[in-house]
């Protein structure tokens, strides 16, 4: 998204993918080398700009992983947010997803289902800074990728989301999943039909990218409910569904929103997590993971690297 135009023997240089623009009157040749000069008496040197023509995505990635070595509870924040910046997708309209990298913006992280996800896209702000060449709907997807890597599976990963400039690319609320919808039968017809064929996912991709309940909790300041879903909650595996099929799954009793927990106390799952087991379609499927790791891996990846690229055109493989 960069071009240069020669207008009377001057140049104008602009990076529009972000909404940033540089526009200079003439180069000038200096001790430092030659620079573009906005009319404000800004000034950058042809490497500072040169990193918008080349954004270093593996240089990006190296200081999320570094984000998550100094603190692994990051991690799974940032596979939610990467989630949640893509599974607004809506297949007929084409709207939502994670090309327009729109979950910055104060409407989106307003919808319910984003609770607490201000603060981890505050804390990605230095990195964007850094990289100005890098979309924010890169970062917030290249961030899901290394957390996931992180936590034992790399996935593949494309670039070249062009970020939306304005919040009226926002997409209303309502279409992330519900933890619960009342009921049973409410809460499985939401989540199929509402949400996951909604983005064009079947029954089985469905179960799949359910397993990144694997990941984090749940933070009663943030969603309300509370506690983790498995007891290595910065590690993908196929605990959850284990803990799913054979642990005994009682109503919590506390003050809290209707959510479910293991004999210990210590482990949760949310009425959309047991939905899984009490459709006979969905249930299927978490057997099958349950007992194959192996298949779960491979499954999850190639259902989030489809989630991670709703809403997106033209994506390019880079080196990361």
């Amino acid at each position: 998204n960069c071009f240069c135009d020669d207008v009377d023997g001057e140049h104008a240089l602009r990076a529009c993918g972000d909404g940033f623009r540089f526009a200079r009157a003439g180069l000038n040749s200096s001790a430092g080398g030659r620079h573009a000069r906005r009319g404000d008496g800004w000034r950058f040197g042809l490497a500072d700009l040169a990193a918008f023509a080349a954004p270093d995505y593996a240089g990006a990635k190296n200081e999320l992983m570094d984000l998550i070595k100094a603190d692994d509870q990051l991690g799974p924040t940032m596979v939610r947010l990467a989630w949640h910046s893509s599974g607004t997708y809506d297949k007929m309209s084409k709207t939502g997803g994670s090309g327009g990298g729109t979950i910055r913006f104060k409407e989106e992280l307003a919808h319910g289902g984003n609770a607490g996800l201000d603060k981890m896209v505050a804390a990605l702000e230095p990195i964007k800074s850094a990289h100005p060449g890098i979309s924010y709907a890169d970062l917030y997807t290249l961030a899901g990728v290394t957390a996931l890597e992180a936590a034992g599976l790399k996935v593949p990963w494309k670039a070249g989301r062009i970020d939306a400039l304005t919040p009226d690319a926002v997409t209303p609320d309502g279409r992330l999943p519900a933890a619960d919808k009342g009921s049973p039968s409410d809460t499985i017809k939401a989540l199929r039909t509402d949400v996951f064929y909604r983005m064009g996912f079947n029954d089985q991709e469905i179960v799949a990218l359910s397993g990144a309940h694997a990941l984090g909790r749940c933070h009663p300041d943030a969603s309300g409910y509370s506690g983790p879903w498995t007891q290595t909650p910065t590690l993908l595996t196929n605990a959850y569904f284990g803990a799913l099929l054979y642990v005994p799954w009682t109503l919590k009793e506390w003050e809290g929103p209707m959510q479910f927990e293991d004999p210990s106390g210590k482990l949760m799952m949310l009425p959309s997590d047991i939905a899984l087991i009490q459709d006979k379609k969905w249930r299927k499927y978490v057997a099958m993971y349950a007992k194959d790791e192996k298949l779960f891996k491979a499954d999850f990846s190639a259902a989030v690297v489809k989630l991670f690229e709703l809403g997106t055109k033209n994506l390019k493989a880079v080196d990361i």
